[in-house]
């Protein structure tokens, strides 16, 4: 594992309040807001003060009193000396200079705590990494792999992202998912987001030789998880398959096919669409066959159409001979509206 003050760089919370700089000028202003405050007393009141060089309080005067009055400095050179004075600085400027002193105080301490507290931030987060997924890659792809898994159920604690833009990070912090700078093809990187915990990884860079180097890092860290691979160009599917890849996406071919299948029938292609779009309209689900259901698939009473089954790990479709049966441990894969995708078909 990377040292911690390397992880503290590299590991990005999403802010559920303001950010330590706008805590830090909000106290500034608060600071400013009781210096005036006293200064503008001292002012008002400026008949009841005394000047050192015997020439009356004057607005500048009042701002230097409140100054060292608020910071406890106290030369002594402008002074309360009546007893109205002396009464608004006991029950008005005094508790400003606590809060004041408070201030301060809290500010200092809050910045030299900010290490342990992001150490501890940190090492509380990894003890909950398990059974997470990991996006390499917060692009249009990634973003909209993330968007898909937080539509099904997903919760934004199970994801982490990987990234070494800044912007793109902030876009994942914004979204409320946990961010990890770097390179997602280094050892440490995938490491710090806990590569060897997750159920599976999306790798979705903006080249395939990335997508490749990123594979096969995972796949060593992780020999059982789901590695879902975006490939940009077709020649390189076989190549990440034998990385390690589990599943690939060839996302600029996919692309290429529905704009072409648009040209021809543009309602089709609405469909698939439609299809793609999790939430809305017609979704594909997956879920476990219930041994009612075991036994021909035509026999099958079915809402929803079925078009595939799942068997140890390879999709049989609906169409093929081995599909004409249903048998224990299948999973089912159909069509349903969305609003009824968690009811059987």
């Amino acid at each position: 594992m990377p040292r911690d003050h390397d992880a503290q760089t590299r590991v990005q919370f999403p802010q559920p309040v303001a950010p330590p700089l706008a805590r830090i000028l909000q106290r500034i202003g608060v600071a400013l807001s009781l210096m005036l405050f006293v200064a503008l007393l001292a002012y008002l009141g400026r008949d009841g003060y005394a000047d050192a060089a015997g020439d009356g309080v004057s607005a500048l005067d009042a701002l230097y009193y409140a100054t060292v009055s608020i910071t406890t400095t106290g030369y002594g050179d402008v002074r309360p000396e009546s007893d109205g004075a002396r009464l608004v600085t006991t029950l008005l400027v005094t508790p400003a200079r606590v809060l004041f002193l408070i201030l301060l105080v809290g500010t200092t301490l809050e910045v030299l705590a900010e290490r342990t507290r992001i150490s501890y931030r940190i090492k509380r987060w990894r003890s909950g990494l398990k059974g997470h997924v990991i996006v390499c890659g917060y692009g249009t792809k990634g973003r909209a792999a993330a968007r898909s898994m937080l539509d099904r159920g997903r919760r934004r604690e199970e994801l982490v992202v990987i990234d070494g833009s800044p912007a793109a990070r902030a876009d994942a912090t914004a979204d409320g998912i946990v961010a990890v700078a770097g390179d997602a093809a280094r050892r440490e990187v995938l490491e710090e987001a806990g590569a060897r915990e997750a159920s599976a990884v999306v790798v979705a860079p903006h080249r395939d030789d990335a997508a490749l180097l990123i594979t096969l890092t995972v796949r060593q860290l992780n020999p059982s998880a789901a590695v879902v691979v975006a490939a940009r160009e077709s020649e390189n599917v076989a190549l990440l398959r034998q990385g390690g890849a589990t599943s690939v996406i060839e996302s600029a071919s996919a692309a290429g096919r529905l704009l072409g299948l648009a040209t021809q029938t543009p309602r089709l292609a609405d469909i698939l669409e439609d299809l793609l779009s999790v939430g809305q309209g017609l979704d594909i689900m997956e879920r476990e066959a219930q041994q009612s259901e075991f036994g021909p698939l035509t026999a099958l009473a079915t809402v929803n159409p079925v078009i595939a089954i799942v068997r140890e790990g390879r999709v049989v479709r609906f169409d093929q001979p081995a599909a004409a049966e249903v048998r224990a441990g299948d999973h089912l894969v159909f069509l349903c509206a969305a609003d009824d995708g968690a009811s059987p078909p």
